[in-house]
């Protein structure tokens, strides 16, 4: 079975060990997600089975939202509620001033990935060596921050909502926050809303071209060639570009790359899409 779905991850599962409960609802062996959620955030994940699969790489997930709490006062290694080790009561926070933080964040952000994040390190997850005591050394990344907002102040309890580019930590964006107010912070919830056009549904099964983040390009050929994997001459192609692209035949589609006049397939004879019963 193809199927291209978003699931609501519950919290406190991790998104792998999530799988098992897939494969045992959907009664099926082939299963993957894009775009890991930490044990503790709930929220939209993008799950495929079958072939669909192989399509994550190919897929528009950008950009993402959420909607997260901080808790002002817990300290936390981990930078969320998994891990609080201390909680202090700190004054409260003039809302105003909660404004001017978060607008100052917006925009390109230059930092460290959390130490318990999924991050490899000489080969291993940066959050196995944390969890092991060992020094980490990880490399700064950039995101764009295209817009966060208070939602509202409870103290000690901020809640703000932030659209985000892929890659982007939550929980380092709730550290900064705590950094620009001078106090410990944490988060204590985060819920993902989408990745780029997906949201969760009921787990509606999607289809993947309304999904996919590459052009289209027509081969006028012998479809049979095409869906057998056969060397294709670019004379066949209605665009000759170099490029991905993605090309159909009656009840298959392909990826196939142009590089220098030459055809190569990264992805073929894929089942179509069909409407469920």
């Amino acid at each position: 079975m193809n199927r291209l779905f978003v699931v609501d991850k519950p919290i406190f599962k991790s998104s792998n060990s999530y799988m098992g409960y897939v494969k045992r609802k959907y009664n099926t062996k082939k299963v993957g997600f894009s775009g890991t959620l930490d044990p503790f955030a709930t929220g939209c994940l993008i799950v495929a089975t079958g072939q669909y699969t192989k399509l994550f790489q190919y897929l528009d997930k950008t950009p993402k939202s959420y909607r997260a709490t901080l808790w002002l006062g817990a300290n936390s290694p981990s930078l969320d509620i998994e891990n609080v080790d201390s909680i202090t009561e700190v004054p409260e926070v003039d809302e105003t001033l909660l404004k001017e933080v978060l607008s100052s964040l917006e925009g390109k952000l230059t930092y460290y990935p959390p130490k318990y994040s999924a991050k490899k390190v000489g080969g291993k997850r940066a959050y196995d060596l944390a969890r092991e005591g060992k020094e980490i050394t990880l490399k700064q990344i950039t995101s764009t921050i295209h817009s966060i907002k208070l939602l509202s102040y409870n103290h000690p309890f901020v809640h703000f909502e932030a659209t985000v580019s892929e890659g982007t930590y939550i929980r380092s964006l709730g550290a900064m926050i705590a950094d620009k107010l001078g106090l410990d912070a944490t988060l204590s919830s985060l819920h993902r809303i989408h990745e780029g056009k997906f949201y969760y549904e009921n787990e509606k099964a999607l289809n993947p071209f309304n999904y996919l983040n590459i052009p289209r390009n027509t081969y006028t050929g012998d479809d049979s060639h095409l869906e057998l994997g056969k060397k294709l001459s670019l004379d066949y192609f209605e665009t000759k570009a170099d490029g991905t692209y993605l090309v159909e035949t009656e009840n298959f589609f392909s990826i196939i790359e142009i590089h220098e006049g030459q055809i190569i397939y990264k992805l073929n004879r894929l089942e179509k899409f069909k409407e469920p019963q």
